[in-house]
């Protein structure tokens, strides 16, 4: 059965970004008759809360976004749902990680690696140059106790896959990202490890998001092959943009569902979802069963 799933950061009030990925993910999965997850993924407590994940869920509700499996009350057999009770199952497979011997401790910190950056990698994203890799890998000895996080050694290969949206892709891990965390320092878990653990265990077979994480799929794609799973599909969307061209966020309080809320009902809500992929013509009201009836080059066949 075709599975996808949503799986929203509780940091705060979700804006129309975040519902044009809802609402196009549920839309894939519903028009082939598969089943829908809502995962929190509340790794950060620091920016996690519950009040937030409640807002999301009442969101989704006023949409009518309704979903198979998770959420809050950790509906379904796949669960728990909310990352922050999925430590031991983490753990598991780190330990798993750790056997292959491409693992090792790492003491660099964000400020460390910034200072090996070459001018020219001005987009923010920090690439690792294996400061603290061992000489000899596979590594014959890991010391568990040591300080410092745990990273995976990567190699000198391309990861090739083909998005179901953005089209063939091609990505070597080693010159576009470096070895890669799965545990910080303190403890807390990496978003590639939990969210390659969380799918494979869920049965998600589709992964439909924002492409801003098409490197984020090579990094999980290298991750199911060393943990012996199989990969999604993954469905890469167009990032929607703010009147000044720049990407939506939850500072857009604008475009917030909150202000979305009070200023429309949810049939304009997802008839502006609609006409930004380009499902209509127009900005006007649509319901969700109207849209599960347009078919869309965006999906799958």
């Amino acid at each position: 059965m075709v599975t996808g799933r949503f799986a929203p950061s509780p940091s705060g009030r979700m804006h129309l970004g975040n519902i044009y990925a809802a609402v196009m993910s549920w839309l894939s999965v519903k028009r082939r008759g598969g089943r829908w997850i809502l995962r929190i993924e509340d790794l950060d407590p620091q920016r996690s809360k519950k009040a937030h994940a409640e807002m999301i869920e009442d969101d989704l509700h006023w949409l009518g976004l309704d979903w198979d499996e998770g959420g809050l009350e950790n509906k379904g057999s796949h669960g728990p749902y909310l990352q922050s009770q999925r430590h031991d199952l983490y753990q598991h497979y780190l330990d798993r990680l750790i056997a292959t011997g491409y693992t090792y401790k790492c003491r660099c910190t964000r400020a460390d690696i910034m200072t090996t950056q070459a001018p020219h990698q001005s987009d923010g994203r920090v690439i690792y140059a294996g400061t603290c890799r061992p000489s000899v890998l596979p590594c014959p000895t890991f010391d568990s106790h040591a300080p410092g996080a745990v990273r995976l050694y990567v190699p000198d290969s391309d990861i090739c896959f083909n998005d179901l949206i953005a089209g063939p892709q091609i990505y070597n891990l080693a010159r576009d990202c470096g070895d890669f965390i799965l545990c910080r320092a303190d403890g807390a878990w990496s978003y590639q490890l939990a969210v390659v653990v969380d799918d494979a265990l869920m049965g998600i077979t589709e992964v439909m998001r924002g492409n801003d994480l098409l490197l984020s799929a090579a990094q999980q794609i290298y991750l199911y092959r060393l943990l012996g799973f199989t990969p999604p599909l993954f469905a890469h969307l167009p990032l929607l943009t703010n009147e000044l061209g720049q990407r939506l966020s939850k500072r857009d309080n604008s475009l917030s569902m909150e202000s979305l809320r009070r200023d429309h009902t949810p049939e304009q809500v997802l008839g502006l979802v609609a006409h930004a992929a380009r499902l209509t013509d127009s900005t006007s009201p649509v319901s969700l069963n109207e849209l599960l009836s347009i078919p869309s080059t965006l999906f799958p066949r």
